[in-house]
């Protein structure tokens, strides 16, 4: 006796399932977009800005700590050059992935339009890896760090030492919750997390200021050891440039405003292939970003500094991940410096949500896309709760240790921001803007330099990037494996020659005839009749139309059908259509004119010569190979009921 689904487990599937369209089973092709939501209309731009700013702004806990670390007294004028490198390299590149892509894939999706096959997708796969790198670790390194800022407020000191690894936990656990909860929710929560949290940081940054002008010789003294430690101006720019691949960790903010960019509200006039509205709304968003955030970086390494001891950024120093804390302790009191440190600990573990509104914008468009991930990764709850366990094997991996994870942060953000700015090159290039290609070539030899030297200064960051990267290669081809036989055409359409041959045919018995397209003459189509005649024991009266597939590219996943008709040599009915899959084509179309007749078609095979392992991999690299046995088995998966399940023959 058939079983049911328990109510509550059919109603937590319905609301994992939330916005996803099943695949069906009885044949049908429906495809994973038959009964999408309603479009998001969006949000406008500046609070878009704030969910992609909690990661950008955010960075503001730790950066003046780290440019301190590594450039010492010129760590300001370091500061200047990275933001020089902000507004004239990573914002006009970024500005221009927006109008490429103005649906959130960013320049992955620039470059994978570059390159074909198994090689274009390899190639998209690994830039996906350092992706989840730059987005994982944003999640699990900002949790640290909101974290550290806990445990070592001085009234919680005593009480929370050692719980570093447990708190960060928590944090990523009500992270995930947030986002089980509804992404606009988190929207909402972002704007006044940043709008607390930049507030603050200006009470700050005008404290220091007033403080570094009243005390004149803090300036002074300032200045005295810088000269006396790099002697001219010429020499302290050159170190500047030599050390400023440090503080690369102030350019996060970039790849995540474009990857939230289809929650920028458009204009009414939008279509889905020209969105110029989101993409106004979205270079607003870039650009407003980078000057809040530019602003911000020079000030506050200026006065942290000029104000904090060399020794308190030091590791077990006061001011060691928490520079901005400490001076908000020492010149405003320990009432605001309390206050401070819970809108530090709030934004630094909310800003894994930009980190995690990109993973989820990114990774379904292109894993499931290539048969490379479960259909129910389209879902957005089951994807959250995925990426929160990672987070959770991360942070135990390294032991919420913020420094740690800090080279493959680096090594993430700069890798992207390099193919961002070589795909803006190749872009600009093809348009035939000379002038605007040979700046952005210069952009791109910037961020390749700042990417070399941080891999040598930090190679474990990309041994962490490689180890994302073969998890995911591995993971997706195990799920491209596992659904070898999925049906995977979304639609098909027929021309009114092929509808016209397939209802013809409908009065008496639909058989099809698959042919592999020779040399399309005369003798081939007359010899192949004969031939499925004699092997068969068909009757010379019934008739047949034959079917040819052109496999295009084998390494895409799903795809419509278009079927087209037409009479060759003047008595021969032949349907063509091309696919990635000569198996799973005519599969579809086998039930389409099914539907679409109301009667069972047949079909008629020969057997491929050959090892049945060799050609079964030829089908899964090349979408060919022994074909009878696979279009079989892709129709038993599509249709459980035989009865309806149309007729395979091989001879």
């Amino acid at each position: 006796m058939a079983t049911t689904e328990h109510p509550r487990r059919r109603r937590l599937r319905a609301w994992m399932l939330e916005g996803l369209a099943d695949m069906g089973k009885g044949g049908g092709l429906q495809g994973p977009h038959a009964r999408p939501e309603p479009p998001d209309k969006g949000r406008p731009w500046y609070r878009v800005m704030c969910l992609t700013g909690v990661d950008y702004f955010s960075t503001l806990g730790y950066q003046p700590g780290i440019a301190a670390l590594a450039a010492g007294l010129l760590s300001p004028v370091a500061t200047i050059v990275l933001v020089i490198v902000t507004l004239a390299g990573a914002l006009p590149v970024y500005r221009r992935v927006a109008e490429e892509s103005p649906h959130g894939q960013g320049s992955i999706a620039m470059l994978e339009r570059l390159l074909t096959f198994w090689k274009g997708k390899l190639f998209v796969l690994t830039l996906l890896g350092f992706a989840a790198t730059d987005f994982l670790i944003t999640i699990t390194l900002s949790a640290a760090d909101a974290s550290t800022h806990l445990v070592e407020n001085p009234h919680l000191t005593e009480v929370l030492h050692d719980k570093q690894l447990i708190i960060t936990l928590i944090l990523i656990a009500l992270l995930g919750a947030v986002f089980l909860k509804g992404f606009l929710e988190a929207i909402g929560v972002a704007v006044a997390l940043v709008g607390t949290y930049l507030a603050l940081n200006a009470v700050v940054v005008v404290a220091g200021l007033w403080h570094v002008t009243t005390e004149g010789h803090v300036i002074t003294d300032w200045a005295n050891a810088l000269t006396a430690e790099h002697g001219n101006v010429f020499v302290m720019i050159g170190v500047a440039l030599i050390v400023f691949p440090k503080l690369a960790l102030g350019l996060s903010g970039f790849e995540t405003g474009v990857a939230v960019m289809p929650h920028v509200q458009g204009a009414i006039s939008d279509t889905e292939e020209k969105p110029a509205g989101r993409i106004r709304g979205t270079k607003k968003l870039l650009t407003t970003a980078a000057l809040i955030m530019s602003a911000f970086l020079i000030t506050t390494s200026f006065i942290t500094t000029l104000l904090i001891p060399e020794r308190e950024f030091e590791s077990g120093g006061d001011a060691n991940g928490r520079a901005l804390a400490y001076v908000a302790h020492e010149y405003l009191g320990n009432t605001f410096g309390t206050v401070y440190d819970v809108s530090t600990i709030t934004i630094l573990w909310f800003a894994g949500a930009s980190a995690m509104a990109g993973l989820l914008n990114l990774m379904p468009r292109y894993l499931p896309r290539y048969g490379m991930a479960p259909h129910w990764a389209r879902a957005v709850r089951p994807m959250v709760i995925v990426f929160t366990l990672v987070g959770f094997l991360v942070t135990w991996i390294f032991d919420a240790d913020v420094d740690a994870q800090g080279g493959a942060y680096a090594t993430g953000v700069l890798v992207l921001i390099s193919s961002a700015a070589i795909a803006v090159t190749i872009a600009t290039r093809k348009a035939g803007q000379r002038g605007w290609a040979l700046g952005f070539a210069v952009i791109s030899a910037v961020f390749l330099y700042t990417t070399v030297l941080n891999i040598i200064e930090r190679p474990d960051g990309v041994k962490i990037g490689a180890c994302f990267i073969a998890g995911i290669v591995l993971i997706s081809f195990l799920s491209r494996l596992a659904r070898a036989f999925e049906l995977r055409v979304t639609d098909v359409v027929f021309d009114a020659t092929a509808e016209r041959f397939v209802r013809d045919m409908a009065s008496r018995k639909i058989r099809f005839i698959a042919n592999e397209p020779d040399n399309r003459d005369l003798a081939e189509y007359r010899d192949k009749i004969e031939q499925i005649r004699a092997d068969n024991e068909v009757p010379s009266q019934e008739d047949f139309v034959f079917v040819e597939v052109t496999v295009t590219d084998p390494s895409e996943f799903e795809s419509g059908l278009t079927v087209r008709g037409e009479v060759m040599h003047g008595r021969f009915r032949v349907l063509t259509l091309e696919s990635s899959s000569v198996s799973n084509a005519l599969a579809a179309l086998l039930l389409h004119a099914r539907d679409l007749t109301g009667r069972t078609p047949h079909i008629y095979f020969e057997w491929t010569e050959g090892n049945p392992f060799a050609n079964f991999l030829r089908f899964f690299l090349f979408g060919q190979g022994e074909v009878a046995p696979v279009t079989r088995e892709v129709l038993r998966e599509a249709e459980p009921d035989r009865s309806r399940r149309p007729r395979v023959h091989v001879g």
